[in-house]
């Protein structure tokens, strides 16, 4: 079966970035087709059909400024295969990702001030009343019903506004930054949604280390920023997270007393129950609460050590299973251990999680539970984008039994 749409001419409407014209739907059921995809004009009308299992899969990741999105992206589209890379000939300054199955698009290309005009009204990029969230919704809508779309583009080097760039429907649309959660419209569109989640101490570290180190930021103006967008982070960002299907929490370590050196992290994955399509991960024994100290024979581990614990738990009124890690690996090919003490990774072969972590040994958080973590969504990802896809092309087969 192929879902089929005629588009008839109609007033162009080109603030929203794409041609919006009047449309209707029908099924066509066909006994073969060499393509998935096709389109015909027929006395001035386009019809354009699609097999609806090729729909775009749309995937949220929130978090504030320097809390680690960039990694995750990174190490999630590896997963699919193939490099995420910029748009081929296009604005050196975008923020936008390609690979072979996933387009990453930053969700500050929908300011709606510059740098400059966030300034004169005195608000930050975190207020909503600097971005747009009505272009943003009919957009990532347009993506996920196949619609090309020319999105806007922030640019972070300059502060300005640039002209759009054409975004082509993916497999997979990510849409990450500090808003993919806060409008019901856009948030309803998310087949899966994840929180970065960094406490305060941890952030400032974090944050210390990318702007003083790699944008030449001094330690009192890298104050000075946070302390002026908690509030709005408090209002408008850290709420989303009630909304996540999981959240990745970064807290200082239990295991050193008093520590304030932040580089041994505490990482809960907290994974929230009923989601569609997606199970909890778990350690050992599924809804058990479980403390385990893995550091022996096949672990190496040195000071402090590394504790795993596993738990169900509330969060925000949804039942969860929330997993654990304290500490770092200090050899991630030892990693296999745990990683076959973990049921529910979606792994496609024994140690794949394993080999993930050494692929991207280099990037931040790969000896402690943030790279482990994010690695393991990353699997759940896949293994929840192949049963949409399964899932859809079944539905037709079950309808025309019925």
């Amino acid at each position: 079966m192929a879902i089929c749409t005629v588009y008839t001419p109609h007033a162009l409407n080109t603030h929203l970035g794409f041609h919006q014209k009047q449309h209707h739907h029908f099924l066509f059921y066909t006994r073969k087709h060499n393509n998935n995809n096709s389109r015909r004009v027929v006395n001035n009308s386009e019809i354009s059909c699609s097999a609806d299992a090729d729909k775009t899969v749309v995937i949220g990741l929130a978090a504030d400024s320097g809390c680690g999105k960039s990694t995750f992206m990174r190490r999630l589209t590896s997963v699919f295969g193939g490099a995420a890379e910029p748009p081929k000939g296009g604005n050196p300054d975008s923020n936008t990702l390609i690979s072979d199955m996933t387009t990453v698009i930053c969700l500050d290309d929908y300011h709606s001030l510059d740098r400059t005009g966030r300034k004169e009204k005195g608000v930050t990029a975190l207020d909503p009343r600097a971005n747009d969230f009505d272009l943003m919704y009919q957009q990532v809508k347009a993506i996920k019903d196949g619609v090309a779309v020319d999105k806007p583009i922030y640019n972070h080097v300059t502060g300005l506004l640039d002209p759009p760039e054409l975004i082509k429907p993916p497999k997979i649309l990510v849409i990450e930054g500090l808003h993919p959660m806060f409008d019901s419209r856009v948030r309803d569109l998310l087949d899966f949604s994840i929180y970065l989640d960094i406490s305060n101490e941890v952030k400032f570290a974090w944050k210390i280390q990318r702007d003083m180190a790699e944008r030449g930021h001094s330690l009192e103006s890298i104050k000075a920023s946070i302390e002026a967008r908690k509030p709005d982070f408090d209002a408008y960002i850290d709420p989303q997270k009630q909304y996540a299907d999981a959240v990745i929490e970064v807290l200082p370590t239990q295991l050193i007393p008093d520590d304030n050196e932040g580089k041994v992290l505490r990482v809960r994955l907290i994974m929230k129950e009923g989601v569609k399509l997606f199970n909890p991960v778990y350690l050992f024994d599924e809804g058990s609460t479980i403390s385990w100290i893995p550091c022996g024979r096949k672990l190496t581990c040195s000071y402090p050590g590394i504790k795993f614990s596993y738990a169900p738990d509330t969060y925000f009124g949804h039942e969860v299973s929330v997993l654990e890690m304290d500490g770092q690996f200090d050899r991630l090919d030892e990693l296999i251990y745990v990683e076959s003490h973990l049921s529910n990774i979606s792994t496609k072969f024994y140690g794949e999680v394993t080999q993930q972590m050494l692929k991207h040994a280099d990037f931040p958080g790969s000896n402690n539970g943030t790279g482990l973590f994010q690695t393991i969504i990353g699997l759940k990802i896949r293994d929840l984008y192949e049963q949409i896809v399964a899932s859809r092309a079944a539905a037709p087969l079950e309808a025309a039994k019925a």
